[in-house]
């Protein structure tokens, strides 16, 4: 219910629902696979709701669905085949850089509007006419577009992986490649995330790693958090929702370091 109900007004829920299921006694792996298709029904929801905003985006999400699928299929099956030893030692540090990427997300975004700022700037600079060319940020083409793929492939194969914080990373780059309508970079974002997470239950469903009682639990806590807690959330304030999502991913971070050195989790 509290990661729903962060996740509806700062996002980061991650660092609460998948260290909860640990302390559950779920195996890491596990605990990832239901902590991936706990997600799915949000994921899926967002992407629904932006359908109307996708205007002359089409052609670019179309693309951005190929490495979507292939690096969160790849990511999953990188998870699946280190098995809970190797992924039980990874853990620490996937909590410890979800955190981080949480506290980037206000510095990425200044960044990312600066850039959109400068990037429209130039071209009523220049007068140019972008549209249906290699510079325009709705469509991008050539060079432009393949870089954003490779770097969308890379952040799927994360996002298969463990997958906290793949929307910020996601919506950086489309603000760098110059994207300046928020609801557009949402869409192409929840789409693609939508995806990645839903490639990624699949194959956990498929190597039975879901614990469905807990995971049925956590998607009905998510949508009462997600639509009650948010109200709460807000009245606290985003920056101090922030802060403490912050402080107990840290906490959690240098908890789980500390029974790691001491031969327990």
């Amino acid at each position: 219910m509290a990661a729903g109900a962060i996740n509806s007004v700062a996002g980061g829920g991650t660092v609460l629902s998948f260290p909860s299921l640990l302390a559950a006694g779920v195996t890491p792996v596990m605990a990832n696979g239901t902590n991936t298709i706990a997600l799915v029904p949000g994921a899926l929801s967002s992407a629904y709701g932006y359908r109307s905003e996708m205007g002359k985006s089409k052609r670019f999400l179309l693309w951005m669905l190929v490495p979507s699928v292939i690096g969160g299929g790849i990511g999953a099956l990188l998870v699946l085949a280190a098995g809970d030893s190797i992924f039980k030692m990874l853990v620490p540090w996937l909590i410890l850089g979800a955190t981080v990427l949480f506290v980037s997300q206000e510095p990425i975004s200044r960044a990312m509007k600066s850039a959109q700022e400068r990037a429209k700037a130039r071209i009523e600079a220049a007068g140019e006419e972008v549209a249906g060319t290699d510079h325009d940020p709705e469509d991008p083409r050539g060079r432009r577009l393949a870089s954003v793929l490779f770097y969308q492939f890379l952040v799927a194969i994360y996002g298969g992986f463990f997958g906290a914080g793949i929307g910020i990373l996601q919506l950086a780059s489309l603000g760098f490649l110059g994207m300046t309508n928020i609801h557009r970079m949402n869409c192409v974002k929840n789409v693609t995330s939508a995806t990645i997470n839903l490639v990624a239950a699949i194959a956990f469903i498929l190597h039975h790693k879901i614990h469905w009682p807990f995971a049925l639990l956590m998607g009905i806590g998510a949508i009462i958090g997600g639509y009650g807690g948010a109200g709460i959330a807000r009245k606290i304030g985003q920056k101090r929702v922030r802060k403490i999502v912050i402080g107990i991913g840290f906490s959690i971070a240098a908890l789980m370091f500390w029974r790691q050195m001491h031969g327990g989790m």
